[in-house]
């Protein structure tokens, strides 16, 4: 079983893939651009999230209103590891940080917040372990636009045809579409602040 926090993702040397559902609108857009455009908003935060089934859960496999079209979004490792520098937990987190008061002081001005949801499986069901999101406030997500983003690919298509498979009641064919996912090497520093245990192939 994956421990309890970790981080898991599809990722090669230079890029790790993060997952968003956005609508056709917003899509189609960055789809044609090759970044994110408007209507995509640079005012609001955004969530980034490595697990491809937190998401399928999330957007009900691309069935929810303003949530239809799902993209992977191949994101430059450096990127990610910045926003993990900056990332500061949605709830206290004791032993990291002194006091309440001193969490609550540093996510008031945090650039990136930080949570964990409890992992989905294939069917949805919540799993006993944990899926990073990452927050990106208006502060940074012009760098994650120009800067971090390496490619956007769509994965409808894909996410259609998992779903068709499960619904005709063919997990296991459903499984083989799954991207894949491995736990994500994180340095002891950002390790420790988010309760993730150093790993072996961290830099």
């Amino acid at each position: 079983m994956p421990a309890e926090h970790e981080i898991r993702a599809d990722y090669d040397r230079d890029t790790i893939a993060i997952y968003q559902a956005y609508s056709p609108a917003i899509a189609d857009a960055a789809l044609e651009a090759k970044a994110f455009v408007p209507p995509f908003s640079f005012h609001r935060m955004t969530w980034i999230k490595p697990s491809f089934l937190w998401l399928m859960h999330r957007s009900n496999w691309g069935q929810k209103s303003g949530q239809e079209r799902v993209l992977c979004v191949r994101v430059k490792r450096s990127g990610w590891e910045k926003a993990l520098s900056l990332a500061v937990p949605t709830s206290f987190v004791p032993g990291v940080y002194p006091n309440p008061d001193a969490w609550a002081e540093q996510f008031a001005t945090a650039a990136v917040h930080l949570q964990w949801d409890p992992e989905r499986s294939l069917r949805g069901t919540g799993l006993p372990y944990y899926s990073i999101q990452v927050g990106l406030s208006r502060h940074v997500i012009r760098e994650f636009v120009d800067e971090w983003v390496a490619r956007i690919e769509d994965y409808t298509p894909r996410v259609r045809k998992i779903r068709d498979l499960l619904r005709s009641g063919q997990a296991e064919k459903a499984r083989r579409f799954l991207p894949p996912e491995r736990v994500y090497p994180v340095s002891a520093e950002p390790g420790r602040r988010f309760l993730i245990s150093p790993h072996p192939g961290a830099r």
